[in-house]
């Protein structure tokens, strides 16, 4: 009777085995792109911040040559500059970053940054 038992179990160990391991690379690829979005908003913002910030530094030379320095910044964080506005010294821009990967085609990450002189007062 042992022996008949046995035999019915047998290879149970194996499928259990590779149940919890397909479960863990799941979780695990989970957890990378669930990073590698996080890595992309915190790029985004990066982005949107140092774009502002040029833009608002070249602000005096008018809303096109600041919105020009705003997307030389952008390109070469390998970035997009959505949208950029100056109104007087104060710019206001949004980024976008893709994540890498399969997880670009989902879509971009984005940022809005404003950026301008400190109000004395």
């Amino acid at each position: 009777m042992t022996a008949a038992r046995a035999e019915g179990d047998a290879g149970s160990g194996t499928v259990l085995v590779l149940t919890a391991a397909c479960v863990l690379l799941l979780i695990g690829t989970v957890l990378a792109s669930l990073a590698a979005v996080g890595v992309a908003r915190h790029r985004a913002a990066s982005v949107a911040d140092l774009s502002a910030l040029a833009a608002a530094s070249s602000a005096h030379l008018g809303s096109g040559p600041a919105c020009d320095a705003a997307r030389e910044i952008a390109d070469r964080s390998s970035a997009r500059l959505v949208q950029c506005r100056v109104v007087g010294d104060v710019a206001d821009v949004v980024a976008s970053v893709r994540p890498p990967g399969r997880l670009g085609e989902l879509g971009a990450a984005t940022a809005r940054a404003r950026a301008g002189p400190a109000s004395s007062g």
